[in-house]
């Protein structure tokens, strides 16, 4: 099929850095604190927000957040059996179940503002940032709704 794409043709692990980033659609997901039950490895997920998320679902110091935020998750190919705690809704996670990109998503719909528009984004969610809520008070703010 000659119209298949660079998702669609190669292996998380073959992508060019710039390939792995495009992945990324914006829902500012990852980004919301989770708890993870030691018992039974389930995540939960709050309303809890890293204090550097924007409005726009981005990382305002995406360049540096790894010295800025020693915990920050850093995504990447050789970590794929990992990503079972990004949301159903995650690229990254898709395409290493081996599912395709959905139709809302910015390589598929040529539109970045697509995924707020139907609400797959946080950017619709009332937010607090994590440097407002002490961490052991996180089990208080989980939401369903991710």
């Amino acid at each position: 099929m000659a119209d298949r794409v660079f998702w669609q043709k190669k292996a998380l692990s073959e992508m060019t850095t710039e390939e792995w980033e495009s992945l990324c659609d914006g829902c500012g997901k990852c980004c919301l604190q989770k708890l993870e039950d030691d018992e039974d490895g389930t995540v939960y997920y709050t309303d809890v927000v890293c204090q550097y998320m924007t409005d726009e679902c981005r990382c305002s110091i995406y360049p540096k957040r790894h010295e800025t935020v020693p915990n920050c998750v850093w995504l990447k190919p050789e970590d794929v059996d990992q990503f079972y705690w990004l949301p159903s809704t995650c690229a990254y996670r898709l395409l290493a179940e081996g599912r395709d990109l959905p139709l809302w998503h910015p390589l598929v719909s040529g539109d970045p503002q697509l995924i707020h528009a139907v609400n797959v984004s946080v950017n619709h969610m009332d937010l607090v940032p994590d440097n407002q809520v002490p961490e052991e008070e996180w089990e208080d703010h989980i939401i369903d709704n991710v």
